[in-house]
């Protein structure tokens, strides 16, 4: 989905959401890998409460989303977004953070939702 602009107000808020480094870094890891919470509790080293936090507040922008696998609830990037386009112009300009997930694979906390 391509557009050509977006409302200055409306990249603003984007920008806010994704200026904060725990979201920021959720954001590039989910646009590769989908994760639930659980695992963002182990990467970042904080609690539940604070990751579902920003979990909604990504979710609320649409720039995330959520899919319920049994008990389990799997976030991923919401690439049918509208503003999907300027996310991606943003992540795409980050480091991988491949390793993160790959560092729980190691200690045997990567989960699988399934």
């Amino acid at each position: 989905m391509q557009i050509s602009t977006v409302e200055i107000s409306v990249a603003s808020t984007i920008l806010k959401l994704l200026g904060d480094q725990t979201r920021l870094t959720m954001v590039k890891i989910l646009d590769s890998h989908d994760c639930c919470v659980c695992e963002f509790v182990e990467i970042f080293h904080t609690s539940q409460p604070a990751i579902s936090q920003h979990l909604r507040k990504l979710k609320d922008l649409g720039v995330v989303k959520e899919i319920r696998k049994g008990k389990w609830i799997v976030y991923s990037l919401n690439k049918e977004n509208q503003y999907y386009p300027l996310v991606q112009n943003i992540i795409q300009l980050l480091p991988s953070q491949d390793s993160k997930l790959e560092e729980l694979e190691e200690q045997g906390l990567r989960i699988s939702c399934d």
